[in-house]
């Protein structure tokens, strides 16, 4: 279902909410579950109508417009996740943005920061998951880490830009290709 017809559907709602102080999670949580889950500068502005009605909106269509690749990826990135562990490393962060792009995966291997990125395909139809990622990919995640490091203020001796590719497999679970140090 689309982000209008939503908006459509709940347009009396809109009116209910109280115009300062509304907690969105508990106005529309029981209808849209995921909306527990939205970013806190949702939840933790005081806002107009007008405007819980547009963050909802916005919020909702990002939402319900994910699709079987949005969803294969979220997938594929909690499998490299509990792989990543499973090799000893801790996480750190998960889908950190900035202006300049997105990072996976943060992790530490001993006293080595590593940035991952996470490929996932379904199949090699359009190539393995490793083409997807190159010069300018690995340029682009040398860059995200040092913002990364900036933002949080922590130094590392090392810092290294790993790439997951996961296939998926006949069933449920992924094959897992592991390159390090590709940046």
């Amino acid at each position: 279902m689309g982000s209008a017809m939503l908006a459509k559907q709940h347009r009396g709602q809109w009116g209910r909410i109280k115009a300062q102080g509304t907690d969105i999670r508990s106005e529309f949580g029981s209808i849209y579950p995921q909306l527990i889950m939205a970013p806190d500068f949702i939840h933790s502005q005081k806002l107009t109508r007008h405007r819980i009605a547009i963050c909802v909106h916005r919020r909702i269509r990002e939402v319900v417009a994910m699709g079987a690749k949005d969803v294969l990826g979220k997938e594929g990135e909690q499998a490299a996740v509990g792989y990543l562990e499973k090799c000893g490393f801790r996480i750190l962060d998960r889908n950190w943005r900035c202006a300049d792009g997105e990072i996976d995966i943060v992790a530490v291997e001993r006293h080595t920061l590593v940035v991952c990125e996470v490929k996932t395909r379904s199949g090699t139809r359009y190539g393995t998951p490793l083409d997807a990622v190159g010069q300018a990919k690995r340029r682009r995640l040398r860059k995200l880490a040092a913002q990364w490091l900036s933002a949080h203020g922590i130094r590392f001796d090392q810092v290294r830009i790993d790439v997951l590719g996961l296939l998926r497999d006949g069933g449920d679970g992924f094959t897992i290709e592991h390159v390090r140090g590709v940046g």
